[in-house]
Parts: structure tokens; C-alpha cells; sequence
């Protein structure tokens, strides 16, 4: 039996920071945004106004649509969060991660930088333990993530992890394609290694 779409009412957005970033990613991130707010779901997002975050941040919000955003207090003045959007200012990162985490049923992964690989590499590292089984899906414009993915598929074939966790997460190709990857995702949860019960991850 086919699994039924997810219902979901959030989804967190971890993308680039940086105002370098390509026009085409700014722009399919200001796309997702626009595509959450018509789909009436909330964004939460870094709480930055720069880069890829800013633009499906303004998207999201110019289309009518629900933000969060959640940015530690140091950063605040680098990625200079948006006034016309809720912003919670957390004091550590492991503040703004766990936040965001917490808020959000579903994860898109955009193009971004070392700040964007941490958070999608804990977040794998959950789904592994059995820790969550909320959707990660990963926008892959021309190949972008290419090389992160022939980093997983040689750990997968030095049985380092099992086979299963190649099905933790799902990859499109195009920004329309995300969201129904999101929903398509099975509602199943990573069994774990062996002893690990199915929590939450520690506050």
C-alpha cells in the first residue's frame, strides 16, 4: 500500500548566507518561498536577510505567507535579520539548530556553505540514530551536491553505514519538485543501531 502524502504545516529551509551566491540559487530560493506561502505552510529559516536565506525569506513573506526565523545574537549584525518577518534571537547555534528543528516537519536543503553542510550532516546523523523521521530532501541544481553524494555512496560501499541510509533523504532537480518530494516521503523511521530507542533529540 502506497504511503499517504505527509500533512505538513512547516518547513525549515537551510540554505546559503552569502550575497556571492549564484543569481539562479537566490532565485529558486526566493521561488520556494513563494511556493510555501501559497501552499499556506510556515517558514523557518536561519532568521538572516542576506544570501539565499534572505531571498526565501522575503519570497515567503511578500507572498502572504507565515516566517520564522531564528538567528543567534553575534550573527545578527553579519546576516542582518529582516524586520518585517518574527525572528527569535537565541544566544548558540546549538540554540538556533535545536529551534529550528523543533519548529519545522519537514527539511529543504538548498545550495549553501560549511554552515548549511553542519546542519544537514546532524540532521542526518538524527535520521540515523532513529532519532527523527521528518523528510529531508535536497534541491541538487546542476549537480550541485554532486560531490556530497559521492561522499555518502563511498561510505555506503565501506559498509560504514547501512544500506538503509541512502534512503533517509531524497534529491530533485527542480524548485517545483521539492515540496511534493517532501510530502511523498515515507512516514517510516530509521530503525537506529541496535539498542537505540526511536526519542527526541536532547533539548
Amino acid at each position: 500500500m502506497a504511503n499517504k502524502p505527509r500533512r505538513l504545516e512547516s518547513v525549515c529551509v537551510y540554505c546559503a548566507s552569502s550575497n556571492s551566491a549564484r543569481p539562479d540559487y537566490i532565485a529558486a530560493a526566493a521561488a520556494f518561498g513563494a511556493i510555501l506561502a501559497r501552499e499556506g505552510l510556515r517558514l523557518v529559516y536561519g532568521g538572516g536577510g542576506v544570501g539565499l536565506m534572505g531571498a526565501v525569506a522575503r519570497a515567503a513573506h511578500d507572498g502572504g505567507g507565515r516566517v520564522l526565523g531564528v538567528i543567534p545574537d553575534f550573527l545578527t549584525a553579519h546576516e542582518r535579520p529582516l524586520k518585517a518577518v518574527q525572528t527569535v534571537v537565541v544566544h548558540t547555534m546549538h540554540e538556533r539548530k535545536m529551534m529550528m528543528f523543533q519548529e519545522a516537519d519537514a527539511f529543504a536543503i538548498l545550495p549553501g556553505g560549511i554552515g548549511t553542510l553542519e546542519e544537514l550532516i546532524e540532521l542526518l546523523s538524527w535520521r540515523r540514530l532513529g532519532l527523527h523521521s521528518k523528510p529531508i530532501a535536497f534541491l541538487n541544481i546542476d549537480g550541485f551536491w554532486d560531490p556530497l553524494f559521492a561522499v555518502f555512496r563511498h561510505i555506503l560501499d565501506q559498509h560504514l553505514v547501512p544500506a538503509e541510509f541512502s534512503r533517509t533523504w531524497t534529491t530533485v532537480t527542480h524548485i517545483e519538485d521539492l515540496l511534493p518530494a517532501l510530502r511523498a516521503m515515507p512516514t517510516t523511521v530509521f530503525a537506529g543501531p541496535p539498542g537505540v530507542e526511536e526519542i527526541a533529540p536532547p533539548p
